[in-house]
Protein backbone atom coordinates (compact mmCIF):
# COMPACT_ATOMS: atom_id res chain seq x y z
CA UNK A 1 0.00 0.00 0.00
CA UNK A 2 1.38 3.04 -0.65
CA UNK A 3 0.29 6.34 1.48
CA UNK A 4 0.53 9.96 0.46
CA UNK A 5 -0.17 13.02 2.48
CA UNK A 6 -2.41 15.78 1.11
CA UNK A 7 -2.48 19.17 2.97
CA UNK A 8 -5.38 21.30 2.03
CA UNK A 9 -3.32 24.52 1.34
CA UNK A 10 -2.70 22.55 -2.06
CA UNK A 11 0.31 20.21 -1.53
CA UNK A 12 -0.21 16.31 -2.35
CA UNK A 13 3.43 14.37 -1.00
CA UNK A 14 4.37 15.85 2.40
CA UNK A 15 7.29 14.50 3.85
CA UNK A 16 8.60 14.35 7.46
CA UNK A 17 9.22 17.63 9.30
CA UNK A 18 12.67 18.86 9.22
CA UNK A 19 15.47 19.59 11.41
CA UNK A 20 15.69 22.78 12.75
CA UNK A 21 17.89 24.91 10.72
CA UNK A 22 17.09 22.65 7.07
CA UNK A 23 13.52 24.46 6.73
CA UNK A 24 12.22 25.49 3.61
CA UNK A 25 9.72 28.60 4.86
CA UNK A 26 8.17 28.95 1.42
CA UNK A 27 6.84 25.04 2.39
CA UNK A 28 4.39 24.92 4.70
CA UNK A 29 1.14 23.07 5.74
CA UNK A 30 -2.39 23.99 6.73
CA UNK A 31 -1.24 24.54 9.99
CA UNK A 32 1.90 27.22 8.48
CA UNK A 33 4.22 24.21 9.95
CA UNK A 34 7.24 24.11 7.58
CA UNK A 35 7.45 20.82 6.13
CA UNK A 36 9.60 18.74 3.40
CA UNK A 37 7.89 16.74 -0.20
CA UNK A 38 8.49 13.68 -1.16
CA UNK A 39 9.53 12.44 -4.90
CA UNK A 40 6.23 13.26 -7.31
CA UNK A 41 4.67 15.88 -5.19
CA UNK A 42 2.26 18.08 -6.76
CA UNK A 43 1.62 21.66 -5.80
CA UNK A 44 -2.05 22.95 -6.60
CA UNK A 45 -4.45 26.07 -5.15
CA UNK A 46 -6.91 25.22 -2.19
CA UNK A 47 -9.73 25.18 -4.08
CA UNK A 48 -8.31 22.58 -6.15
CA UNK A 49 -7.37 21.02 -3.26
CA UNK A 50 -11.05 21.00 -2.13
CA UNK A 51 -12.39 19.76 -4.94
CA UNK A 52 -10.36 16.64 -4.31
CA UNK A 53 -11.80 16.28 -1.03
CA UNK A 54 -15.27 16.90 -1.99
CA UNK A 55 -14.52 14.95 -5.00
CA UNK A 56 -14.65 11.12 -3.26
CA UNK A 57 -10.67 10.84 -4.41
CA UNK A 58 -8.81 10.83 -0.30
CA UNK A 59 -9.71 7.37 1.10
CA UNK A 60 -8.92 8.43 4.51
CA UNK A 61 -8.47 11.93 6.83
CA UNK A 62 -6.76 12.12 10.13
CA UNK A 63 -8.54 14.98 12.18
CA UNK A 64 -8.14 16.41 15.45
CA UNK A 65 -11.21 16.44 17.40
CA UNK A 66 -12.72 18.68 20.11
CA UNK A 67 -15.52 16.15 21.01
CA UNK A 68 -17.12 12.76 19.31
CA UNK A 69 -20.41 10.97 20.35
CA UNK A 70 -20.93 7.46 20.55
CA UNK A 71 -22.98 7.71 17.70
CA UNK A 72 -19.99 9.50 15.38
CA UNK A 73 -21.08 12.40 15.49
CA UNK A 74 -17.88 14.98 15.30
CA UNK A 75 -17.66 18.33 16.72
CA UNK A 76 -14.18 20.30 16.05
CA UNK A 77 -14.55 23.81 15.14
CA UNK A 78 -15.63 25.76 18.53
CA UNK A 79 -16.39 26.03 22.09
CA UNK A 80 -19.35 28.24 22.51
CA UNK A 81 -18.56 31.49 24.29
CA UNK A 82 -14.69 31.58 22.75
CA UNK A 83 -13.39 33.25 19.73
CA UNK A 84 -12.47 31.38 16.91
CA UNK A 85 -11.24 31.94 13.41
CA UNK A 86 -13.99 30.01 11.80
CA UNK A 87 -14.49 26.43 10.46
CA UNK A 88 -11.50 25.79 8.51
CA UNK A 89 -11.58 22.81 5.72
CA UNK A 90 -13.16 19.96 8.78
CA UNK A 91 -16.40 20.34 7.21
CA UNK A 92 -15.04 19.24 3.65
CA UNK A 93 -12.69 16.67 4.97
CA UNK A 94 -15.55 14.73 6.63
CA UNK A 95 -18.55 15.22 3.85
CA UNK A 96 -17.77 12.46 1.98
CA UNK A 97 -19.20 9.31 2.22
CA UNK A 98 -16.70 6.63 1.31
CA UNK A 99 -13.68 8.90 3.16
CA UNK A 100 -12.68 6.61 6.29
CA UNK A 101 -12.36 9.38 9.58
CA UNK A 102 -10.23 9.12 11.98
CA UNK A 103 -10.65 11.57 14.49
CA UNK A 104 -7.15 11.82 16.89
CA UNK A 105 -8.01 13.17 20.42
CA UNK A 106 -6.97 13.93 24.17
CA UNK A 107 -9.16 10.86 26.41
CA UNK A 108 -10.31 13.87 28.90
CA UNK A 109 -10.38 17.36 29.20
CA UNK A 110 -7.64 18.88 31.26
CA UNK A 111 -10.35 18.75 34.22
CA UNK A 112 -10.46 14.61 33.84
CA UNK A 113 -14.01 14.58 31.94
CA UNK A 114 -14.24 12.64 28.79
CA UNK A 115 -14.76 14.48 25.42
CA UNK A 116 -16.84 12.62 24.01
CA UNK A 117 -19.04 9.32 25.42
CA UNK A 118 -22.22 10.89 25.29
CA UNK A 119 -24.99 10.12 23.07
CA UNK A 120 -25.38 13.64 21.90
CA UNK A 121 -22.88 16.00 21.90
CA UNK A 122 -22.63 19.63 23.70
CA UNK A 123 -20.32 21.31 20.86
CA UNK A 124 -21.62 22.69 17.53
CA UNK A 125 -21.82 20.00 14.93
CA UNK A 126 -19.16 19.98 12.33
CA UNK A 127 -20.38 16.22 10.92
CA UNK A 128 -23.17 13.65 11.68
CA UNK A 129 -22.54 9.91 11.60
CA UNK A 130 -18.66 10.56 9.65
CA UNK A 131 -15.79 8.96 12.46
CA UNK A 132 -14.86 5.12 12.21
CA UNK A 133 -12.36 5.61 14.37
CA UNK A 134 -11.21 7.43 17.77
CA UNK A 135 -7.61 7.46 18.69
CA UNK A 136 -6.55 8.86 22.42
CA UNK A 137 -3.59 8.68 24.19
CA UNK A 138 -5.66 5.95 26.07
CA UNK A 139 -6.76 3.78 23.95
CA UNK A 140 -8.09 2.98 20.16
CA UNK A 141 -12.04 2.96 19.50
CA UNK A 142 -13.61 1.76 16.08
CA UNK A 143 -16.99 3.56 15.86
CA UNK A 144 -19.95 1.27 15.41
CA UNK A 145 -22.70 3.48 13.91
CA UNK A 146 -25.19 0.71 15.44
CA UNK A 147 -23.89 -0.47 18.37
CA UNK A 148 -21.62 2.80 19.94
CA UNK A 149 -17.89 1.80 20.85
CA UNK A 150 -16.03 -1.22 20.79
CA UNK A 151 -12.14 -1.02 21.85
CA UNK A 152 -9.36 -2.66 19.68
CA UNK A 153 -6.37 -1.52 21.54
CA UNK A 154 -5.37 -0.06 24.54
CA UNK A 155 -2.53 1.79 25.27
CA UNK A 156 0.95 0.32 27.01
CA UNK A 157 0.40 0.56 31.02
CA UNK A 158 -3.06 0.96 30.58
CA UNK A 159 -5.59 -0.90 32.29
CA UNK A 160 -9.38 -1.88 31.15
CA UNK A 161 -10.35 -0.06 33.99
CA UNK A 162 -8.30 3.30 33.63
CA UNK A 163 -10.33 3.58 30.36
CA UNK A 164 -13.87 2.90 31.64
CA UNK A 165 -12.65 5.42 34.70
CA UNK A 166 -11.44 8.16 32.44
CA UNK A 167 -14.24 7.21 29.93
CA UNK A 168 -17.68 8.18 31.36
CA UNK A 169 -19.95 5.90 28.93
CA UNK A 170 -20.32 2.47 28.32
CA UNK A 171 -18.29 0.39 25.37
CA UNK A 172 -17.95 -2.94 23.95
CA UNK A 173 -14.04 -4.52 24.05
CA UNK A 174 -12.74 -6.42 21.53
CA UNK A 175 -11.98 -10.16 21.74
CA UNK A 176 -9.22 -9.17 19.87
CA UNK A 177 -8.23 -6.41 22.13
CA UNK A 178 -4.55 -5.59 21.32
CA UNK A 179 -1.91 -3.19 22.95
CA UNK A 180 -1.57 0.05 20.94
CA UNK A 181 1.75 -0.15 18.48
CA UNK A 182 3.75 2.68 17.29
CA UNK A 183 4.03 3.81 13.37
Amino acid sequence: MKVMLQSENGVLGLGPFLFEGEEDADLINARKETVSVLDGRSFFSSDESFAMIRGLFLDMTMLGAMQVSIVSQYGNWMIPGKMVRGMGGAMDLVSSPTTRVVATMEHTAKVRVPYYWRSSKDLPLTGKNVVDLIVTEMAVFEVCKENGLRLVEIGEGVSLDDVRAATGGSFQVSADLKTMGQV
